[in-house]
């Protein structure tokens, strides 16, 4: 017989608080972020009892502005801060990575093409969804992990040069 409604119900509750923090550190961070204090709240969210959740309230917060900033020369100065913030928490810090890779992609500034082959598939999908380097899109179509990868590149390359 499979399990009493009370037990689903007493499941369901205990998950509510971890939703519950994990929307108010969003609403916190989003807060934080049209004033100073930005780099602090990142390490307050940090600090929760359950570091999986918090280190994904603060990886989509960063998904959020990095997203925002990645055209802003404000850029360089919130990564350093988010750096800071971040600490050596290793799935936020390699996201962080990652946009500043992006960012230097669209920047035209230097950039590894290992380090984009490295990149998690989060990056490389990305990077072949959103970017117009033609060099970076062709690494993409070559080297990316995923075949989805690899032909977003490829058909962002062919609509560039008919466009283009």
């Amino acid at each position: 017989m499979g399990r009493s409604e009370n037990h689903i119900r007493a499941e369901a509750t205990a998950t509510v608080p971890e939703h519950w923090r994990y929307a108010r550190h969003l609403e916190a961070l989003a807060a934080a972020a049209l004033g100073a204090g930005e780099a602090e709240a990142v390490a307050a969210v940090l600090r929760d009892r359950d570091p999986v959740m918090a280190e994904s309230a603060v990886v989509t917060h960063l998904d959020r502005r990095a997203a925002q900033l990645l055209a802003d020369a404000r850029f360089p100065g919130w990564a350093r801060a988010m750096g800071t913030a971040i600490g050596a928490r290793a799935f936020p810090a390699r996201r962080l990575r990652e946009w500043t890779l992006l960012k230097a992609i669209a920047d035209g500034e230097p950039w590894s093409p290992a380090e984009l082959t490295a990149a998690s598939d989060w990056c490389q999908r990305t990077a072949a969804q959103s970017l117009s380097s033609y060099e970076a899109l062709d690494q993409l179509a070559a080297t990316a992990r995923t075949h989805r990868v690899r032909s977003a590149a490829a058909a962002r390359l062919r609509r560039r040069n008919v466009t283009g």
